[in-house]
């Protein structure tokens, strides 16, 4: 696995979390919140952690990733 699948791993969870992306079980799409935020800051731990060490390519994907989580946090929070 490398750095990318792993951000897009956790990207598609807080996805999940969103209520954007139905239970395969149940078929409802349920949103929280509070594990979407967990997501957020985990990605934003990850981005300072990071820095300086990542490919132009990967630095790229992940503040492009937290933005777009961010936005739709925003958004569903209201």
């Amino acid at each position: 696995m490398d750095f990318s699948t792993f951000v897009l791993s956790l990207t598609s969870s807080a996805f999940y979390h969103l209520g954007d992306m139905a239970d395969p079980i149940t078929g409802k799409k349920e949103a929280n919140l509070p594990a979407v935020k967990q997501t957020i800051d985990m990605l934003m731990m990850l981005k300072d952690k990071t820095r300086g060490n990542l490919s132009q390519d990967e630095a790229k994907l992940l503040e492009q990733l937290i933005y777009e989580l961010q936005m739709k946090y925003v958004s569903k929070n209201r």
